[in-house]
């Protein structure tokens, strides 16, 4: 991991980790309920243009990191904490 939690005026992201040679954005979203959906639509084109905006930001700060590509992953958790359901969604969305 590279780094958690980080924050910008235009968004934040929950984890920078790198996969080799690419660095990877990862949105984590819990949901209690998938009564209205579940957590992994809860990433809407808002919320993955926050996620973008602030990708390019942190980018912009790290240069020795912005040579190589990315990735946006989504970690969808459901359910109860005494029994949730994970899904790691690799390459979730683009930035186009």
């Amino acid at each position: 991991m590279i780094v958690a939690n980080q924050r910008y005026r235009v968004g934040e992201i929950d984890l920078v980790m790198r996969d080799r040679d690419i660095v990877v954005f990862v949105e984590v979203r819990y949901r209690r309920s998938t009564g209205f959906g579940g957590s992994a639509p809860s990433v809407d084109a808002a919320k993955r243009r926050k996620l973008v905006l602030a990708a390019q930001c942190f980018l912009a700060e790290h240069a020795d990191l912005a040579r190589y590509g990315c990735r946006f992953d989504v970690v969808a958790v459901d359910g109860s904490t005494e029994a949730p359901r994970v899904e790691w969604i690799r390459n979730a969305f683009d930035a186009g």
